[in-house]
């Protein structure tokens, strides 16, 4: 074929594909070239441009259809989430969210701005967050086990513990026999001014009585728990106050107010003339605000290394020498034989110090002014702790303090019964409980999903409370098999026997910690916080954390990610540092310290701020390993959220609270700066919602913890 015939062929080639193009995109047909010879240049230059514009056609179709294909196969098979758990999960995000809030501004008022005036108008106990909230939907759980009928009188151990809830429920003997008991055991123990003459009775005596008969520690509290220098042995402990040592006065004042006039119905309800009560209620409360001053802050004692002091009883004999130590010591632990010698950790000898020469000024106050302080105050404490047992009118005492304190109206006492007997039952059938819910609330499906949350190496830690626990229980359950709850109903007719028994439960549990036990839990299943075990170095996950609106297995995995796992990371972080030693990176003295540090007090909270930085890091870092692994995300269909997003919406959702002042007291900041802080030090949230560099959430220098 010669040269023109060629060219023939191939302009009619050209013009096929030509017209092929254009129909295929519903474009005009490409002219032909012109075919005179004298155009040869133009010609070339035609058929240039008409090669380069279909091999980009051709390649813009072969990338659409590869980008369709890929589309085709990542989405096959999937629907939104229209299941009732992600249903009720998208009602409860949008119900708490502040849409109206630029999250690039403020990510928690925009997350969670709704959230607290939403919980103070539908709560019904004293819950000030969400792990509170779901601590109560457990227990209602428990409730509805514990109350069902009883058909039989069984001897398993769940049947036992059944019988004995309902035993505790029944107040009839309770109300009929009002405050008399209580009447009868204060005179025991030497009696106050309120009820009749007081006794000139020792106050070592009377505080021995209490610790060891009643379980009662007015001015410290004595445990056993894991020695820390050797966790695998456990050693007698010794604490202070309950408080921080950091409260202002103007905090304590507001608590002292209420305090005074609820604890002043308490001594009328005992029979006491309101005036001559009301004037040694005040002595008693002024007493233990100036013990308070004598605590030191959690925060400086960690920075002096005087959390864990090792010392003896010889030589807290000799520091603080109001208390006969040895004898209080003995009475607590009894019937386990101390001596002077025996070694004991105490977590604020400071404390311990001052507070000896104020008990010995309140005891010259008895003997010289007739005002005996430390009597009514070791009274009240023991008033306190056993007015859960007494008749509905102290429980209706007890309610209204807790309204005068937190503006919130409370259940009446005989509602509020069904709290106590289940924490009695707890005490007693704790494994027992624990099988109950874990079957109720926690499917092979949660149990096979909690393990992708964190890589393999992982799982042991997380998975740990749960299938120990189950060798726990098949220990547990012949000894409780075993017991003999006759005549229940009486026993808890007595106040006095009601405590002997919780002080025998006591008793018994310190035999299992002075010898470790590797199946013993600081935690019930059913409780909703985590903790790094020291002894175990080990984190514990409860099972009861395993719920909505933290995980559910309908869930999309990002909100799994951005509840749960966050908090696993979290805690796993804290294995890495031990009482202050955390592993700051150099380059954070630049980044956003407001954010990490807290101005009120940036030293105390900075360990758990980091762990917030760090678990947040981790968690969406798996978040994105499961995703290039599964290809595939669920939808939370009508939320406008990506699922990026949505792993962030978790994350702060996890951190709802009623902004209370609890700031002086609590190592974490406070909720608002906890979302705002890690968040911040977050690159990859501000990428996904499209936060500008001048933006408050998205500043230039961040912190990487992790």
């Amino acid at each position: 074929m010669g040269r023109a015939g060629r060219h023939v062929t191939r302009h009619n080639f050209n013009r096929n594909v030509s017209l092929f193009i254009s129909s295929l995109f519903l474009i005009p047909p490409f002219q032909p070239c012109e075919e005179d010879p004298r155009e040869a240049a133009k010609n070339r230059r035609c058929l240039r441009g008409k090669s380069l514009l279909l091999c980009a056609l051709m390649l813009s179709t072969v990338l659409g259809f590869a980008l369709l294909l890929a589309y085709t196969i990542l989405h096959q098979g999937l629907e939104p989430c229209d299941t009732k758990e992600c249903l009720t999960l998208l009602a409860r995000l949008l119900e708490v969210r502040n849409a109206t809030i630029d999250p690039c501004e403020d990510f928690y008022g925009y997350a969670c701005g709704n959230w607290e005036a939403n919980h103070l108008r539908t709560r019904t106990m004293e819950s000030s967050n969400v792990f509170d909230v779901l601590l109560e939907e457990n227990q209602l759980i428990l409730k509805r086990l514990l109350e069902v009928p009883q058909l039989r009188v069984g001897s398993s151990a769940k049947e036992k513990a059944i019988r004995f809830y309902h035993s505790c429920m029944d107040t009839q003997q309770i109300e009929a026999e009002g405050a008399q008991p209580l009447k009868e055991l204060i005179n025991q123990i030497g009696g106050w001014n309120f009820t009749g003459p007081e006794k000139q009775t020792d106050f070592n005596q009377t505080l021995q009585i209490l610790m060891g008969k009643y379980n009662t520690f007015p001015f410290f509290r004595a445990y056993v728990g894991p020695n820390s220098s050797d966790p695998s042995t456990n050693i007698i402990q010794v604490t202070g106050s309950s408080g921080d040592g950091s409260q202002k006065g103007q905090e304590q004042e507001t608590y002292n107010s209420p305090a005074r006039s609820s604890v002043t119905n308490l001594g009328t309800l005992l029979g006491g003339p309101q005036n001559v009560t009301s004037t040694f209620i005040s002595f008693a409360l002024s007493f233990i605000s100036n013990l308070q001053k004598e605590v030191t802050p959690l925060q400086e004692r960690r920075e002096r290394g005087m959390l864990f002091y090792h010392t003896t009883i010889r030589e807290l004999q000799e520091k603080a020498p109001a208390i006969d130590w040895l004898s209080c010591l003995q009475a607590a632990f009894h019937p386990v034989q101390l001596n002077i010698s025996q070694p004991i950790a105490v977590h604020d000898m400071d404390y311990l110090k001052g507070m000896s020469p104020s008990l010995r000024f309140a005891g010259w106050l008895r003997e010289r002014e007739s005002k005996p302080v430390l009597q009514i105050y070791m009274i009240l404490c023991l008033v306190g702790n056993l007015s859960p047992a007494l008749d509905s009118r102290f429980q209706d005492a007890r309610r209204e303090l807790y309204e005068k304190l937190h503006g919130k109206t409370g259940e009446s006492g005989l509602a509020h019964r069904w709290r106590k007997c289940l924490s009695d039952t707890s005490t007693f059938f704790e494994p027992v409980l624990g099988e109950m819910i874990v079957q109720e609330i926690f499917p092979q499906e949660t149990k096979d999903l909690v393990g992708i949350l964190l890589p393999p190496p992982k799982r042991k830690l997380i998975l740990i409370s749960f299938f120990s626990f189950h060798s726990y229980l098949i220990h547990y359950q012949g000894q409780v098999t075993s017991l003999s709850l006759t005549n229940v109903p009486s026993f808890f007719g007595s106040e006095a026997g009601y405590w002997s028994f919780n002080t025998l439960i006591a008793k018994i549990w310190v035999f299992f910690l002075f010898s470790f036990s590797a199946s013993s839990w600081k935690v019930y299943p059913w409780s909703v916080h985590s903790y790094y075990s020291l002894r175990r170095h080990a984190v514990v996950f409860p099972a009861g954390m395993f719920r909505s609106p933290f995980f559910h297995a309908e869930f999309p995995s990002a909100v799994n990610f951005g509840a749960m796992g966050v908090i696993m990371a979290h805690e796993l972080l804290h294995a890495f540092h031990d009482y202050g030693a955390y592993l700051v990176p150099e380059s954070c003295p630049r980044c956003n310290r407001d954010a990490l540090g807290l101005r009120i007090n940036g030293t105390f909270t900075l360990l758990e701020n980091a762990a917030d930085t760090g678990g947040l890091a981790i968690a969406y870092q798996a978040y994105k390993n499961w995703l290039k692994k599964h290809k595939q995300e669920r939808n939370l269909p009508g939320s406008g959220l990506s699922h990026h997003q949505l792993f962030y919406i978790s994350f702060a959702n996890v951190m709802n609270t009623l902004l209370q002042a609890f700031l002086h007291n609590d190592p974490h900041s406070p909720p608002p700066l906890r979302v705002r802080g890690p968040l911040s030090n977050s690159q990859d949230f501000a990428r996904h919602f499209h936060c500008s560099s001048t933006a408050p959430m998205n500043p230039a220098f961040k912190c990487h913890i992790w």
